[in-house]
């Protein structure tokens, strides 16, 4: 078995195991943290909303020498300023996306990017794209977030309690702001893809959250009729149980992403990937994060609030002093006092000086007496 195989097995059997409930005062706040910063860097930066929902248009070019930054140097003087994003193809070709651009302003700005570009205009593709489409996917993606947290809420509620319901919600907000968040302040384009992005992380991180939560479940089923573990230690021990099972989970989602995240949006400049892939990575590492360090603590929390909880963790506070009491007195009772053994010592030791040493009569040698010769 390897080393965290068998690290998996000694979590899961209690053997090992970490204070992720003891210390969620601590998450809690790197969490409040981090959602500050993005929640700032959203109201500050805001978001790079794409032609997609600002509406504008697309010009897509054949293959030309021009770089893209020269590209978009002559969109932005074409279209008098207009913020443009240019995009080089795998055949060496364009897509020049300018926002806020209607169809009178598209014709003369798709002639001038002609012939900077020194390419016939007929060449050169033009597609106009109104802010009412993306409206639309906007609207229909909030529409199917509200109605996926409902279901979400009510299918927790059923299933597990509606502490764990709410502990999910929260967590599900948490990871919908960081990510929302990193995009405001790295600046990329909210596309149709990030909105892709952002709806599939929702159920990554439930399903991260809700294994936890089974194992919790399962662990405190009859946990009043006994007085060994509070409810806190044995949410602890569920994370801890399973925590090997998450990590593992973690990498290997976020070793593709991260290709597509680095690699195909990095090196081979593909923006769509970059869009899709970013919403992921952040949004799975955070989905993590908050399925071990936010929603079990806060399950936590609200369980320990009841009276019913509150008298188990005072019955097992009792128990562990009465029994630490008890092993206090045991070994008071095995060891002999201090005085007492050394009046014994100095008792023998004058018992051996008053008794003296024993004598005894000298051996007599065995050959004495004894006539020499054969015996007869």
């Amino acid at each position: 078995m390897s080393k965290l195989g068998n690290l998996g097995a000694r979590l899961y059997r209690g053997e090992v195991g970490y204070d992720f409930i003891g210390k969620r005062k601590i998450w809690y706040g790197i969490s409040i943290l981090i959602t500050i910063t993005a929640i700032v860097g959203l109201a500050v930066r805001g978001l790079n909303m794409g032609i997609e929902f600002s509406g504008g248009a697309v010009f897509s070019t054949p293959k030309t020498s021009v770089t893209t930054a020269q590209a978009q140097e002559y969109a932005e003087s074409a279209s008098g300023g207009h913020q443009a994003v240019v995009q080089q193809l795998g055949n060496g070709a364009l897509r020049i996306q300018i926002s806020d651009l209607d169809t009178k302003q598209a014709v003369p700005v798709q002639e001038e990017l002609a012939k900077d570009l020194k390419i016939p205009a007929k060449d050169v593709n033009t597609q106009l794209v109104g802010p009412s489409w993306g409206e639309q996917i906007a609207n229909k993606a909030w529409l199917g977030l509200g109605i996926f947290m409902v279901l979400v809420v009510l299918y927790l509620a059923i299933a597990f309690e509606w502490r764990m319901a709410l502990a999910a919600l929260i967590a599900l907000i948490h990871d919908l702001t960081i990510t929302v968040g990193v995009y405001a302040l790295v600046g990329f384009e909210v596309t149709p893809g990030t909105v892709i992005g952002l709806l599939t992380i929702l159920g990554y991180s439930l399903y991260d959250t809700v294994v936890v939560f089974d194992s919790l479940k399962e662990s405190s089923k009859d946990i009043t009729k006994q007085s060994r573990f509070t409810y806190s230690e044995i949410a602890n021990r569920s994370i801890n149980g399973t925590l090997v099972r998450s990590i593992n989970t973690t990498v290997v989602a976020l070793l593709p992403v991260a290709g597509l995240l680095f690699v195909g949006g990095g090196v081979l400049g593909a923006g769509m990937l970059n869009d899709i892939s970013l919403a992921l990575f952040v949004g799975l590492a955070a989905g993590a994060y908050s399925s071990i360090f936010i929603a079990t603590p806060l399950v936590a929390d609200f369980k320990n609030r009841e009276p019913e909880m509150k008298a188990l963790a005072k019955r097992v506070k009792a128990k562990r002093t009465a029994a630490a009491a008890k092993a206090a007195s045991q070994e008071s009772e095995d060891v002999p006092d201090a005085a007492e053994a050394e009046d014994a010592e100095d008792g023998a030791e004058a018992g051996a000086a008053v008794v003296g040493q024993r004598r005894q009569p000298a051996a007599r040698p065995r050959g004495r007496g004894r006539t020499s010769g054969k015996r007869r």
